[in-house]
């Protein structure tokens, strides 16, 4: 009955299988041909004839029903490679990439109710680039369609034995799961296919670890990391133990060593454990310093503008041409991991400050945006949030959503108002950029690169920037020159007359230079 479902069968291939099936019948013999044809009835297959005579394609409309229930259930069992995979551009970019590069082969399994095999592709791809950033050659990118991934293996036993043939032939040494795996799919996919098996979040997390500059961002990703980590233990046999107890320890370990031991597994988490608790002790500890930097900035007025965005979206490159600071910019994901503040001039004089932050991904791992609430506070406290978006991407919105399901998890961040601009717009055509313009009307297409739509989005940024809502006159005395500066640097001066009794002060500044004015002034 299958084979009748895969393929429509002709009138002249019929006959020869009813002779087949005959001549089996007078031996005395059944073939494989004719058990399958034993359960037909002979009014069926007269009546298919007929159709197939009747019809000048030679295809019934069974025959269609079953070609599309076969191709269906083929593409559901079939591996699909995906094109594009194993195209490292530049390895000279990352010193780690001067020893040998791990290679590895890529799995990803999907389903029709939650995705399409476009996305699933594309999100491949985006593990590709991962893979590359933590410095390994991608041999090839391998996508399973099905309704659930399998329980046990992820991918089915039979799908992880062509996996592991595939991992002979390319001589690969690891396999990274487009998903997060638990550990049961990783142990029993390691043992099928005898290589090391990782999954998204442990390659996001090694970028992480190899990005990471300074001592809070350091203690945040070893943190994130042991939390990752902490489920995910493994034994292997008694090698790994130091329990001994009644008669089996009675022979090598003798007396006193008898006991409920610890094993060590036990002792691997207990230690993870205690470093994970020191670890967050001491992030709470470098908070103070987060805390007056930000208070300085409070004490001021002034104002800050949250950078965030996708990783690799040009929000570091962004902020250079705007503030034209040097940080360091790189093609490649999750280059800054440590905030950044730069300060930026408006037109009427006043300062106000970036704050670039580290970048999003999709499925961006718990144990990394727990790690790094510390750093995302600076999203909650700013008083504008730019977006930055890749304009060139094959699918810009699906990061912005990616982003917004992250901002969504800070609290503070509904209220605060938000600019969304595409970036590297240089590098798409005019109908890109019409589509870009279509869907998203109040959106700036800028270009970090070539500078072009700069000066619109400096100038959106600045009105947006809090008003100072204290209007202050009074008389200062010329001592007062380093308060006048601040109110010129953070305040909106409206008028300045310089007399003889002393300078005479029209402006719009925050509580804290109203307050210092008041205090200085001449009565």
């Amino acid at each position: 009955m299958r084979e009748q479902k895969k393929v429509a069968l002709s009138l002249e291939t019929q006959s020869e299988r009813t002779e087949s099936f005959e001549t089996s019948a007078v031996d005395g013999t059944a073939t494989t041909e004719a058990d399958r044809f034993a359960g037909v009835d002979a009014g069926v297959l007269s009546g298919r004839s007929e159709v197939l005579l009747d019809d000048h394609s030679g295809v019934s409309a069974f025959d269609e029903a079953g070609d599309q229930e076969w191709e269906e259930r083929e593409s559901r069992n079939a591996l699909k490679h995906v094109v594009g995979m194993g195209e490292l551009q530049d390895v000279t970019e990352v010193e780690y990439r001067k020893v040998r590069l791990e290679r590895v082969v890529l799995v990803g399994v999907w389903s029709s109710q939650n995705s399409t095999a476009a996305k699933a592709e594309e999100s491949l791809r985006e593990l590709a680039a991962l893979a590359e950033t933590a410095g390994a050659v991608v041999c090839d990118g391998l996508l399973q369609h099905r309704s659930r991934p399998d329980a046990a293996t992820y991918v089915g036993s039979g799908k992880a034995k062509e996996i592991a043939d595939i991992v002979a032939r390319e001589e690969a040494d690891t396999i990274i799961v487009d998903d997060d795996l638990p550990p049961s799919q990783r142990r029993a996919l390691e043992d099928a296919t005898k290589v090391k098996v990782v999954d998204r979040t442990a390659v996001i997390l090694d970028i992480f670890a190899q990005h990471a500059t300074s001592r809070e961002g350091k203690a945040q990703v070893e943190l994130a990391q042991l939390q990752y980590m902490l489920p995910r233990l493994r034994g292997w046999g008694a090698s790994l133990s130091r329990q001994a107890g009644g008669r089996a320890a009675g022979a090598d370990g003798g007396i006193g060593s008898r006991g409920p031991g610890e094993t060590k597994i036990e002792m691997d988490r207990r230690v993870i454990r205690t470093r994970i608790a020191r670890l967050r002790q001491q992030i709470r500890q470098m908070a103070p310093a987060r805390e007056v930097k930000r208070g300085s900035r409070r004490r001021f007025g002034l104002p800050t503008i949250a950078v965030v965005g996708y990783t690799n979206a040009g929000k570091s490159s962004l902020t250079n041409r705007l503030t034209g600071s040097t940080e360091l910019v790189e093609n490649a994901l999750f280059a800054t991991l440590d905030t950044a503040v730069r300060r930026a001039k408006a037109k009427d004089g006043r300062l106000y400050a970036y704050v670039d932050t580290v970048g999003f991904v999709r499925r961006l791992p718990t144990q990394l945006v727990e790690a790094f609430k510390s750093t995302l506070e600076e999203v909650a406290e700013a008083d504008v949030i730019l977006h930055v978006v890749d304009g060139s991407h094959p699918d810009p919105f699906s990061q912005i959503d990616a982003v917004n399901d992250v901002l969504a998890d800070i609290e503070g961040t509904a209220s605060i108002p938000r600019l969304l601009v595409f970036n590297k717009i240089d590098l798409v055509d005019e109908s890109v950029r019409e589509r870009l313009r279509n869907l998203e009307s109040d959106s700036h297409l800028v270009s970090a690169y070539s500078g072009e739509g700069l000066d619109e989005l400096r100038a959106a940024v600045e009105a947006l920037l809090p008003v100072p809502h204290v209007h202050v006159n009074a008389l200062l005395p010329y001592t007062a020159g380093a308060l006048l500066s601040r109110v010129r640097e953070y305040g909106n001066v409206i008028a300045l007359d310089y007399r003889d009794d002393g300078v005479m002060l029209e402006a719009d500044v925050d509580s804290h230079l109203a307050a210092q004015i008041v205090e200085q002034a001449i009565d």
